[in-house]
């Protein structure tokens, strides 16, 4: 494995093609190595889960208004503007969704202007709204409008597309929630807990389902474990791909073939 490589800092289309070439060589490969994927689809599913959400998110972005004009006076003495954060992410079945939040990290790059890591950008204020979630709370406003649910897989960026074997891929089966705990809240929230969970709950959805992971999504938000990771943005990778016997692979653990294959492709010399 490669220390001294450093993914983050590498321009975003050589990430792009370390990604593309660990899927070509190890993607449908991981295939084997997992079983066949059964959506559960419902009458929960398909039309009470969307009532639910609705019920919810609709009191909410009411009663929180106060508190987001807060936060977002807050936010723009902080960084400044703009106040929100904006991006594409991949919703059901891979429709595209801008996701909105209150941004809570600088703009900070390096000499080669490359931004710098999430744990150097994120503010003081930053890392107590994100230990919080108070940052999150303007994804109501997705949940009104049918791009997210309460209880579903975390969102991810377009960026991600093409990365996922047939089961992992099942995560886009559902509509993307605030987030999809750990049904075991011991263990701890890797890429391939996270991947096999989000798969599982695919398989899984019900109102009693949901209705347990918004109690630990509850517990989490108050006293999870990875709250300080969460506010102080440690880098845990991203996921890149698989190795060769399957296992779900993050940027932390690329072989350093890749890297050397990548960088000298496209004569990049840091």
């Amino acid at each position: 494995m490669a220390e001294k490589f450093d993914y983050d800092k590498l321009p975003t289309e050589i990430q792009y093609e370390i990604a593309d070439d660990i899927a070509r060589d190890n993607k449908e490969r991981s295939n084997r190595f997992y079983p066949e994927l059964r959506i559960r689809e419902g009458i929960y599913s398909k039309y009470v889960k969307r009532l639910i959400d609705l019920s919810i998110s609709t009191p909410a972005l009411i009663v929180l208004f106060p508190v987001n004009a807060v936060i977002g006076v807050i936010t723009y003495f902080d960084v400044g503007r703009p106040v929100f954060f904006k991006q594409q992410r991949m919703g059901k079945n891979g429709k595209l969704f801008t996701m909105i939040k209150f941004r809570n990290m600088t703009n900070e790059t390096d000499e080669n202007g490359v931004l710098l890591r999430a744990d150097l950008r994120v503010t003081k204020w930053g890392k107590f709204v994100r230990a919080t979630s108070l940052d999150e709370l303007l994804n109501f406003v997705n949940i009104f409008m049918g791009d997210m649910s309460i209880i579903g897989p975390r969102p991810l960026p377009v960026g991600y597309k093409g990365r996922f074997n047939r089961y992992h891929e099942g995560r886009h089966a559902v509509k993307p929630g605030l987030d999809c705990p750990l049904r075991n809240p011991d263990k701890v929230m890797t890429w391939e807990n996270r991947l096999e969970n989000d798969a599982w709950y695919a398989q899984n959805v019900s109102f009693m389902t949901d209705a347990k992971l918004v109690w630990l999504l509850v517990r989490k938000a108050v006293w999870g474990k990875d709250r300080k990771v969460r506010a102080e943005g440690v880098n845990e990778g991203t996921f890149v791909g698989y190795f060769e016997d399957g296992r779900v692979m993050d940027s932390n653990h690329i072989p350093d073939k890749y890297y050397i294959e990548a960088i000298e492709r496209n004569h990049w010399k840091g």
